[in-house]
This record gives C-alpha cells, structure tokens and sequence, in this order.
C-alpha cells in the first residue's frame, strides 16, 4: 500500500518538494549524496520528487514502503540521470523492494536443447520493459559501502540505461556510430584489464580488486558495476579506471545544468 507521501505525490501529479527534514535525514542516510555540490543537491531533491510521482513502488514479502525507503531508493536512482531527465526510465512504472536478498528460479537451454533449471540469489534486477526489484537491505547499507563503490540502485538503473536500445551489452544508446565505436574500444580495454586482475586474485592468489569482481562476468554487468563507484566514489575509481571518468562524464554530464 502506497504511505501518504506517495499518495499525496501521484494524486496532485506535479512537482513536489520533499519534506525538508525527510530530505535531510536521507541525506545524513547516504554521505555520497550530501556531497554533491550545492546546486546538484537541489537539483535532486527536484528530480526525485518527480520520480515519485512517476513510479509505484510495492512491498514483497511484507516489506513497508515508508516514506524514507521511497525517497532512498529515488534520489539514488536519479543519480544517473540527473542531467540525462528521467525520460531515460519511461519504458517502465513499478519498483519491487525486498526485505532482502531474494531467490529467483532460472530456466536455460543448453546447446543439446536440455533444459536447466536452477536458483540464483539476487540483491536486485532490472527486467527489459519491466519493474527494478531491489532488496533494501542492500539498498540501506549503500552510505557504508561507498567507500566500497557499492550502490545497488544505481547499478540497476544503469541496467536500464543500457536497456534502452536493445538487450544490455554495456553501451548506453549514443548519437552517433563514432560515439559508439569509442565507447566500446574505452571499455573493452578497461573490461579486459578488471577481468585479467580478478583472475590473478582469484585462482592465483593475487591483490583482490577494488571494484566489485561481479563486473568481470560481462560487458553489461562491468558497465554497471563501474557506474556504481563512479557516482558514489569518484575519486576512488578514477585512480583504478583513468580512461573510464571522461568516457562516463561524456555520457552522464555531471556538470551540465540538469534536463529537469
């Protein structure tokens, strides 16, 4: 059931300001946020207001949509696309907040044409054409693990991002076939080099890695596993992934006045 922000929220359907001591106390949740300039911070509190206009949230598994879990999840989420506007997230309404990790059975056919069936544990997931499901206590833990580049909002809404134009494969949708070209050479580079060094930690005993070894599985998960410290540990990752910042700063242009 939606609380009365929300509904208050969708039923005026316009822009509306998030209460200040609620804003604050989200804030003080998530450091990453109450960093941002200034300017940027008013500018997010406007965009997830509208967010919160624009989306449905429900409760799986008897998790309590609160107003303070709401406006979380949404100022997290418009992280990526505070200067891209959120037409970026209008292929779908609905998010799914877990209490926790969640079990979701897969169905795979292999090449013999035998079916496998298995389970697999998930924090979130991004469905083509369909809702994000998000455990919250992931999501609550986000201020704690920046220092990590954890943030599990933002590599699922990234996950969208890269959805727009077709099936995830670490390209967001580009102007131009340069565009794309240039991306994809920065980040196989980058994928190649994180994928050597999680195998050297893993199978030979080497430095484990900074970023998340999830992001080595594939081109898609790398992107969004990458977007995660870019946005809430900047300074960190550019130490580890150089050619990466301008390439993302091209795309999500963090010092561009916001397409509110």
């Amino acid at each position: 059931m939606l609380n009365r922000l929300l509904k208050l929220f969708r039923a005026r359907q316009l822009d509306r300001d998030i209460p200040e001591a609620l804003w604050q106390a989200t804030l003080a949740d998530y450091p990453f946020l109450a960093q941002l300039p200034d300017m940027q911070r008013t500018e997010l509190r406007a965009l997830s207001g509208r967010f919160l206009v624009q989306k449905e949230f429900h409760g799986a598994q008897g998790m309590v949509i609160t107003d303070a879990v709401a406006v979380a999840i949404a100022a997290q989420a418009c992280l990526p696309v505070l200067q891209l506007g959120l037409d970026w997230y209008d292929d779908f309404v609905g998010i799914v907040v877990h209490p926790g990790q969640m079990l979701a059975r897969r169905e795979q056919i292999d090449e013999a044409g035998v079916v496998h069936r298995y389970s697999e544990v998930l924090a979130g997931e991004a469905m083509q054409g369909g809702p994000v499901t998000l455990s919250w206590q992931d999501v609550a833990s986000a201020g704690q693990l920046a220092g990590q580049g954890y943030n599990l909002v933002v590599h699922e809404f990234v996950h969208k991002i890269d959805m727009r134009d077709g099936t995830p494969d670490g390209c967001p949708p580009l102007p131009s076939r340069a565009a794309r070209q240039r991306w994809h050479e920065t980040m196989q580079a980058a994928y190649d080099g994180f994928r050597e060094k999680v195998t050297i930690a893993e199978r030979f005993g080497g430095e484990p890695t900074w970023l998340d070894p999830y992001g080595a599985t594939s081109p898609a998960e790398f992107f969004a596993v990458a977007c995660e410290a870019y946005f809430v540990n900047r300074p960190r990752f550019t130490e580890d992934f150089a050619t990466l910042t301008p390439l993302f700063d091209r795309f999500f242009k963090p010092n561009q006045a916001p397409a509110l």
